[in-house]
């Protein structure tokens, strides 16, 4: 079954055509890493897959349904979470807050709706978190509480928007490694942006890759090539791969970083 198809699918913000003539059908239980440079349309991608953008040409389904009638079957964590490190709300009433979303203030919980919170605290591996106020958290630690958010209603697709941003390699590995283990334990079809594709290497099934406006859907062999993203750029590029690393090299001289490829 077709998790997400995207059939010629074209995106704008303002006047400008973030994306264009976009093709990919992502089987349910498929874990998607979105590859591309700042600018290339990741974030939009996934708010369209949301239904909070609509295309200006294609179409777009999730579960054969259109975006923004599948409603609770997505789970989706932000990009922006900057503010969330200065929240004294404890783990447990963050995520409860969002238990009944479409109310103001905190929702008065069930027994059901706590032991769901603590069930879905545990398979992240932050059972600990519960009673911990968000300020005195690590970035890593507020990924996991962030995921358990997302996981609310246990959703059929994770969509997951840079969740490595800022953390370092240990807690990258970290947050990569507990994504497969929530993936395979709840069988959930995951899309999961990012700048670097070597922490995914290992847990991916294919790579969506977004540059210059176009697109290319494949396993990392078939996308990470020379050829393939020579046509994306529309610019020279080779891929090296070094020492289980995969380095992408622009002829004319240091690609936007995106990757964490050690760009020449």
């Amino acid at each position: 079954m077709s998790a997400v198809g995207l059939h010629g699918v074209a995106l704008t913000r303002g006047e400008r055509t973030v994306l264009s003539g976009v093709e990919a059908e992502i089987a349910a239980g498929e874990f998607i890493g979105i590859l591309g440079p700042n600018g290339s349309g990741k974030t939009t991608l996934l708010h369209a897959i949301l239904g909070l953008i609509k295309p200006s040409a294609g179409q777009i389904r999730v579960f054969d349904r259109p975006p923004g009638v599948a409603g609770g079957t997505i789970g989706y964590l932000p990009q922006r979470r900057s503010a969330l490190a200065d929240l004294t709300m404890r783990g447990r009433d963050y995520i409860g807050g969002a238990v009944r979303g479409e109310r103001w203030g905190l929702p008065r919980l069930t027994a059901a709706d706590r032991a769901d919170i603590d069930d879905l605290l545990a398979l992240v591996e932050g059972k600990d978190l519960a009673e911990r106020p968000l300020s005195q958290m690590s970035g890593g630690e507020l990924q996991r509480l962030l995921l358990a958010k997302a996981l609310l209603g246990r959703p059929k697709l994770l969509l997951l928007d840079e969740p490595l941003m800022s953390l370092d390699l240990r807690f990258q590995a970290g947050v990569v490694a507990l994504v497969k283990k929530v993936q395979e334990r709840l069988r959930l079809t995951v899309l999961f942006t990012a700048h670097e594709l070597n922490p995914l290497l290992g847990v991916m099934d294919r790579v969506l890759y977004l540059a210059a406006g176009h697109a290319a859907i494949g396993s990392v062999d078939e996308v990470m090539t020379g050829d393939v993203l020579t046509r994306l750029y529309r610019t020279p590029i080779e891929v090296l791969r070094v020492g289980g690393r995969i380095v992408v090299v622009s002829a004319h001289g240091e690609m936007d970083g995106h990757h964490h490829h050690d760009h020449a």
